[in-house]
This record gives structure tokens, sequence and C-alpha cells, in this order.
């Protein structure tokens, strides 16, 4: 079998190593792991999910500060209606994010950047528009389509300056959903440059209702490859979801895979934006700590490790600092969860909240441990060491042992000696 290495990814006049860093948020997918992938050769993510919160992070801002106080008189109402995002902030957060980014870019790959429609900030029109048009400005080479069938999202750009020339994808889980897409964003006069494919065994958030398990990855990525053909589409694809070795990345490119995106092993890298605490619980997780359950206030299934804190926590409502899954008329099911809880046990002070998870805290806090089906099998791709923690990897070894392991062989790290103080 091939390896990795033997084939390039082509988009417009760039020819790349067909390895995409997936876009995890919340700022789980840095700018720093972005940029690897790129000094790499291929091409690595940014995530928009609750940009304020992540410069407020990374550039010591106080946006969320700023909302809270602007808010706080509406703490105790369930109704959020009144909680808007500031549209100016919103876009100088995105250009803070990206610009940074994009100024330290090195080497011959892309960086660019995941925007989930999901994450509707009570204008969801207003404000995916406002990220994705910012994001250009700010430079980023691509914008990947995320978290929705985004049936209008062309439109919301097609008059930027940049709209041809940036590369624009689409994430799908069905031939109907790209149809969809190609259909209602056909009157821009505009195809995607990319269509990742991801099938059920990917992290986070699914495309998939709860039958998950009946569907697969290698029979969607058939499907939509022969209709593309039959339709005579050049669109490159990129499958992703369960994509654990090289041998099983080189394997979809020789089917006629454009690249792969991959994630969860770049999970447990130290360019990752997860606390090492946490890391050292994914290396720990064994395949029954994994489950696909309905928290998500986003309707999605969400593929999490389910000892995560963020599983019937009791935490009170915070949209006045985030509220990123507002709805338009600004709903959240998770409210609607924590008021019933409430109302079921009177006088209570904590209650947990067992139907649905706040995503928006416990992201921010990195207490919703989402990760892929495999992510049992990170265990196996580093050393333990002598105190029984797992010793972390750098996004170079990952990326390569993608690039150039053969017959399902992980390479693993040189290990590390710990010198204790005399």
């Amino acid at each position: 079998m091939k390896c990795v290495d033997d084939f390039r990814l082509q988009l417009g006049n760039k020819q790349l190593v067909p390895i995409m860093i997936g876009g995890m948020g919340v700022d789980i997918s840095t700018a720093r792991l972005a940029l690897e992938a790129a000094r790499l050769g291929g091409v690595g993510h940014i995530s928009d999910a609750m940009v304020p919160t992540v410069t407020d992070r990374r550039f010591d801002t106080k946006f969320v500060k700023t909302k809270l106080a602007k808010y706080k008189f509406n703490v105790d109402n369930p109704d959020k209606s009144v909680v808007q995002f500031d549209l100016g902030v919103l876009e100088e957060a995105t250009r803070l994010h990206v610009g940074n980014a994009m100024q330290q870019k090195q080497g011959d790959g892309l960086v660019f950047i995941n925007c989930m429609e999901k994450l509707t900030m009570n204008a969801p029109k207003e404000t995916l528009r406002v990220r994705m048009r910012a994001a250009l400005d700010a430079g980023i080479d691509g914008i990947t389509l995320a978290a929705g069938l985004h049936l209008g999202s062309f439109a919301l750009i097609e008059d930027h300056p940049r709209f041809r020339d940036a590369k624009l994808g689409i994430i799908v889980s069905s031939l109907r959903a790209l149809q969809l897409f190609l259909k209602k964003n056909g009157r821009c006069g505009r195809m995607p440059d990319y269509v990742v494919v991801e099938g059920p065994l990917a992290g986070g958030h699914l495309g998939f209702g709860m039958d998950w398990a009946e569907y697969d990855l290698a029979s969607i990525f058939t499907e939509i490859r022969d209709w593309l053909k039959a339709e005579q589409l050049d669109i490159p694809l990129i499958p992703a979801g369960g994509i654990f070795t090289g041998s099983d990345a080189a394997g979809f490119l020789e089917a006629g895979a454009g690249a792969v995106q991959v994630a969860t092993r770049f999970t447990v890298t130290r360019e990752c934006g997860l606390p090492e605490k946490v890391q050292q619980e994914y290396f720990k997780a064994d395949e029954d700590d994994i489950e696909v359950n309905q928290l998500s206030p986003t309707g999605y299934p969400m593929r999490m490790i389910k000892g995560c804190p963020a599983i019937g926590d009791s935490i009170r409502p915070n949209c006045e600092a985030y509220g990123y899954l507002l709805d338009a008329k600004g709903s959240c099911s998770y409210i609607e969860a924590y008021h019933k809880a409430h109302e079921a046990h009177p006088g209570e002070r904590r209650v947990p909240v067992w139907e649905k998870t706040c995503l928006c805290t416990h992201m921010r806090n990195f207490d919703c441990w989402t990760c892929g089906h495999y992510a049992y099998r990170l265990k196996d791709t580093t050393h333990r060491l002598a105190d029984g923690s797992y010793q972390l990897l750098s996004a170079e070894h990952v990326f390569h042992d993608y690039q150039y392991s053969t017959d399902h062989k992980i390479a693993l790290p040189k290990r590390e000696v710990c010198l204790l103080a005399g």
C-alpha cells in the first residue's frame, strides 16, 4: 500500500500534503496547531466557536466581561431575547483571532477557519455574515462551513472581494446534504473548492441521528464520489471521522479522495488547546467510556467521554456573558432543561441537569470532553511514564506519522527522560 506522502491535494494552484486538521472548538484547534499543519505543508483549521471568549483568553481583551456588565440585569430571566451580540465587537474579535494567526504563518500550507451555522448567537444570519467576512478581511486562506446545511451562506459573502479568491468548502454527512447545498448556492456562480465528507465516527457533533451506527464513512464517500463523477463535477472530497492511521488515510486517497481530515490524534499534542489534565483523561479513556448522547442544545447527537464534568452539572445558564447558542428568539434548550429541573426540585440550590448540557460554559472551561470514536486508542500512540501519566506528543510527530506510516503502524515518539532534582 502507498503512504499518504505519495499523494497531493490540488487546491487551485497549490499542491498540498493531503492532511487537513479539523477545526475543534472552543480553542482546542488553536492557531498554534493550525500553523504547524501549514508549516508542514498541509491544511490547519482554527475554529470560530466563541471567538470573543477565545480572544479574551489569548489577547487579554474584555469582550465577555463587557457583555456581561451590559446584560447583568437579565441574569435571572429565562427569556434571553434581549441579549444581543455587538456585531462590531464580533468583527473585532474575529479579525484579531484570524489576523494574529495569519501574521505568524510559515510554510507552504494553508490555514482555514471552521464556521459553524449552529453557532446562532441570537441573530443567526447576521452573526455568521460578520464572522465570515471578518475572517476574509483578516486574510484567512479558506473557510470551511460546518454544523449545518449552510443553504444561504455563500450569499452572505458573495459581494466580498475575496469571495472567489479564498478557498471555500462545506462539511456534509450525506449525498442529499451536498445536493441541497449545491442547488441552493448555485445562483452565486461558485462551486465549493472542496467537500469534507464526515462519517459517524467523528468527534463532537454528528450529522446523523441516534442511528449513526447504521452508517459508515466508506459507503457515504463512495456514493458522493460516484455522483460527482456522473455529474462531471471535479471537487476534491476529504473524508473525515475515524481515520486513525496513515494507512486508513492512504486507503481513502487510493480510492479517489483529495485529502483526509483528522483531529482526534491531535487532541493530545502540545499545540492543542486542551489543558494537560484533560489530555490525560483522553489517554485514560477506554472504549466503554465513550458515548454518543443527545445532551447538546444544538439538536445534534454528540460524542464525548461520559465521565466529563459537563454531564449532569447544575451550572446556571450564563447567556449574558456567553449565549453563543441562543436561537433567533433568544432561546436555548439548556435554559429550558435547567428551569425544568429546578421546578421539579423547588428550594434546592444545586440541581443536576441531565437532559441537556450548557455547551457555552463547559466548552469554555474545557469540561465538555468531546472526542472521536477512536479516542480510546490514543494510549497506544505514546509512552506511559513512570508516574502513570502519558507522554504528550508534538503535532509534527503526529502529522508525519500520518504522512509516512504504512501497514497500519503507529510510530511512537522518542521517549522523554525525566531528570529528578538531586
